[in-house]
């Protein structure tokens, strides 16, 4: 089980944080962050389907075909958790090394959508003040890592409840009735 759980986490990680750091890049690049939650979350959704892979493998291959969904539900978290891990630790390089300055992109962008779309000057000052202080925040490595974290970690908790339900199969009795 270690095996699965360590392969499907490190594939499902670099496939999470792989698309995710290059939607970011073209994005960054082209200054329009309108679709990047869409892509990153598309990511790891696709990513995080190394789970179902990762139980269904386990399940048919060692142990005969079922498994419980507490057992399922187990190996989907500690996937999930080495897959989030990965995605923390591949933000982290290229939000250190790449794009030092997205937070202050991200918050130009956040206060620019409320503009176009006609909002208060109160608005637009409380937003700005809000994202002044996550721009502060964002400097802080606990807060950085924390934050990466509850944006990818939900996913995979989500995806590994649905993939128990799913794959949850009990034992069959061979006991013959006559």
């Amino acid at each position: 089980m270690k095996k699965i759980v360590l392969v499907c986490g490190l594939i499902a990680g670099l496939i999470a944080g792989g698309w995710a750091v290059f939607f970011i890049s073209m994005c960054y690049k082209n200054a329009s962050l309108e679709n990047g939650m869409i892509y990153g979350y598309t990511a790891m959704l696709v990513g995080f389907s190394l789970i179902f892979v990762g139980i269904k493998n386990y399940r048919d291959n060692y142990l005969g075909g079922s498994i419980s969904f507490g057992a399922a539900f187990k190996m989907g978290l500690m996937i999930a958790f080495i897959a989030s891990s990965v995605y923390v630790v591949m933000w982290a390089i290229d939000y250190h090394f790449f794009v030092p300055d997205f937070d202050v992109v991200f918050s130009q962008h956040e206060v620019a959508k409320l503009q176009a779309a006609g909002a208060s000057q109160a608005a637009i000052t409380a937003k700005t003040a809000e994202m002044a202080q996550f721009t502060q925040d964002y400097k802080n490595p606990l807060y950085f890592i924390g934050m990466t974290y509850i944006e990818i970690l939900p996913v995979g908790i989500l995806v590994s409840v649905i993939a128990a339900l799913i794959l949850k199969k009990k034992k069959q009795d061979n006991i013959a009735t006559a």
